[in-house]
């Protein structure tokens, strides 16, 4: 650390000291002024103590974000005239929705996750303007994320309202023209029941936080315990240890699995529409990441504090957080959205959901197999590379 950062430090246990020593009785005091020079003493947890507040406010301040923006919108006009043109124009200036090309078929485009929402204006939406009729458009939205719905739902009233002055000073309907309706519907969740969305999800947050714990804490322990280094001089190789070390757990992960899918589908009453084979190859897959990852935490830290502290930073910021359980992907900062697409609960987030209320297969589902896959890899192979330097001498 620079001189005057131990400078600064210095100053703040002179500090600490004038008030522990006048607040606090003899022997409080001094517990308590040791303790001081233990933590100034302890760089993580210096940086536990100022980094977290840091991160906490840089991701609630810019990451989390309860307005939904760039909402993907795919358009099927088959009335093309200028009316509908109107109409889609102030769709794409409202500033909350990025237009992008449709399949061609509505759900469709709901299930690849293509779009968000299907604005689908149909022949004729003109025609009924110059009639005095009412203008119905058809609104398709993914009601697998009940919150997103819901916001993107009032938002294209507030612009249909808007798209209808545009229109009006253009058309010139008759007096007493009722304005443009939407004819919602919400597929995938037809209710918008939040126990649909937040079952699927809670799958991933029990996976990702305890993996990475159970394998973190419980390694760390015999690191601490001396037991580890007994293994370790054994003739046993590293990617040995490793997949023992994981194994039990790879059980205790899918029976967790197990609870949450009967849990969902009798209690909750939650539809599982997707095949349970690629269910069981997905848990697999985010199992091995997130036990690897413990594993690693583990490895790196030798120390249950400070494994317990790597596990949190790690496994419960990002899976509660970024992983879009409860917070939209899309809303956030570009920069943001970039950066979950390094993070494993984040693409398993997207195969629970998908496979639960959507029904999606493997082609829907390619990317976030292929991805967790290779994250799966990595971590395996980054633990393995760990334990072999040290069972060098």
């Amino acid at each position: 650390m620079p001189g005057s950062a131990w400078n600064i430090m210095d100053l703040f246990a002179r500090l600490g000291r004038g008030v522990f020593d006048r607040l606090l009785p003899r022997r409080a005091a001094a517990l308590a002024n040791k303790e001081v020079h233990h933590i100034l003493r302890d760089p993580y947890t210096l940086g536990m103590s100022v980094g977290l507040p840091v991160l906490m406010l840089l991701l609630f301040g810019e990451a989390i974000s309860f307005d939904v923006k760039h909402v993907k919108v795919a358009i099927l006009d088959k009335d093309r005239t200028p009316a509908s043109a109107t109409l889609i124009d102030t769709i794409r200036g409202s500033g909350y929705f990025d237009l992008v090309p449709s399949g061609g078929h509505a759900e469709g485009d709901l299930a690849s996750e293509r779009a968000r929402a299907v604005v689908v204006v149909p022949a004729g939406f003109q025609r009924a303007i110059g009639r005095g009729e009412t203008p119905t458009v058809q609104l398709l939205l993914d009601g697998s994320d009940n919150a997103t719905a819901g916001v993107v739902s009032g938002y294209m009233a507030g612009v249909a309202q808007l798209a209808w002055q545009h229109i009006e000073a253009r058309e010139a309907p008759p007096p007493g023209q009722p304005p443009i309706a939407f004819d919602t519907q919400y597929i995938f969740n037809r209710e918008l029941s939040s126990r649909w969305f937040m079952i699927p999800g809670l799958l991933v947050i029990i996976i990702g936080l305890l993996s990475v714990l159970m394998t973190a804490l419980t390694v760390a322990r015999e690191w601490e315990q001396g037991s580890m280094e007994m293994l370790l001089t054994t003739p046993a190789r590293p990617l040995d240890i490793i997949l023992g070390k994981v194994a039990p757990y790879v059980g205790l992960g899918l029976l967790s699995v197990a609870i949450v899918y009967v849990a969902g589908r009798l209690v909750f009453h939650v539809p599982f529409r997707g095949s349970l084979l690629l269910l069981l190859v997905g848990s697999l897959l985010f199992l091995f990441v997130c036990l690897s990852q413990g594993l690693l935490i583990s490895v790196a830290s030798r120390n249950q504090q400070l494994a317990f502290q790597f596990s949190m930073m790690s496994g419960m910021l990002p899976t509660m957080l970024l992983s879009g359980f409860i917070f939209p992907i899309v809303s956030m900062p570009l920069v943001f959205r970039i950066f979950t697409a390094i993070l494993p609960p984040r693409w398993f987030m997207d195969i629970s959901r998908g496979l639960f209320l959507k029904g999606a297969g493997i082609r829907e589902l390619a990317l976030p197999f292929l991805v967790l896959a290779a994250m799966c890899v990595f971590f395996v192979f980054a633990a393995v590379r760990r334990f072999k330097t040290d069972l060098e001498p």
